[in-house]
């Protein structure tokens, strides 16, 4: 009895996926590019904020598939796949079990009780947010004192402005030539440098990521002159940003780490 109805269950389960795939070509649907969507998650992983936001797409736009016929309830399934996905790959990249599982529970009971659609649109925000900044914190702590994670997070939280070492340092209420000496001796590297190497590894992501030009990547990160920008970005890359964009591939992952074997 149990294998003839686990068959008759197999057989109602395959119609279901055939009549869904036959639906989804007639719209002519396409879920979301994985290798985008695997981006997505590592650099939450790495605790990138501007990776993060140039790759998150909003709940149930285009790519993610329908899980349920009402629009809200639909929006909250995909908010806990979201938040699962998200969770695990945080717990396999360092953060505990405990905060992350606690964490996750948090934003799914504020989704659960959510009675419009923004509500949870703006949760799900919140929760991307949250996860990549406690994930910086667990990467840089393991690495940097607290001072100089501080001033990694201004510079992270800076990257579209033009950012100065005096600012920094008076933010941090040190002196300027203590600063300078502490920066460089736990990243190998100075604050200008690292300063551009981080805008160089934000344009790169835009470049691979975004529609804007080589002159909107330039103004938008505040780079003095888009020669300059040029100049820099094949310093860091080996290439030019026009010519990075046709090969397409990804080089700023490693662009700290090569500053750093080249000081040592």
């Amino acid at each position: 009895m149990s294998i003839i109805n686990g068959n008759s269950e197999d057989n109602a389960t395959d119609k279901k996926l055939f009549e869904h795939l036959f639906t989804q070509r007639e719209e002519n649907f396409e879920h979301a590019s994985f290798d985008r969507e695997i981006a997505f998650y590592e650099s939450i992983c790495t605790g990138d904020i501007e990776k993060v936001k140039l790759l998150s797409t909003p709940l149930c736009s285009g790519g993610y598939g329908n899980l349920s016929k009402d629009p809200l309830r639909n929006l909250k399934y995909h908010f806990v796949v979201s938040v699962a996905m998200i969770t695990r790959f945080c717990i396999n990249s360092g953060m505990t079990p405990e905060e992350a599982y606690n964490l996750s529970d948090v934003y799914i009971m504020k989704a659960d009780v959510c009675t419009k659609e923004e509500e949870v649109h703006e949760i799900h925000n919140q929760m991307i947010l949250s996860f990549t900044k406690r994930m910086r914190n667990v990467k840089n702590s393991k690495i940097y004192s607290k001072q100089v994670i501080k001033a990694i997070d201004y510079i992270s939280e800076h990257l579209h402005d033009k950012i100065k070492m005096q600012d920094v340092a008076d933010y941090l209420s040190l002196s300027l030539p203590y600063f300078s000496r502490l920066f460089k001796s736990e990243t190998g590297v100075t604050f200008s440098e690292y300063v551009t190497i981080r805008k160089v590894e934000v344009a790169a992501d835009m470049i691979r990521y975004s529609g804007s030009s080589i002159l909107e990547i330039s103004n938008i990160l505040n780079f003095s002159t888009q020669s300059y920008f040029i100049k820099v970005f094949k310093k860091y890359t080996g290439t030019t940003p026009n010519e990075y964009k046709k090969k397409y591939n990804f080089f700023g992952n490693n662009l700290l780490e090569n500053a750093q074997n080249r000081n040592s």
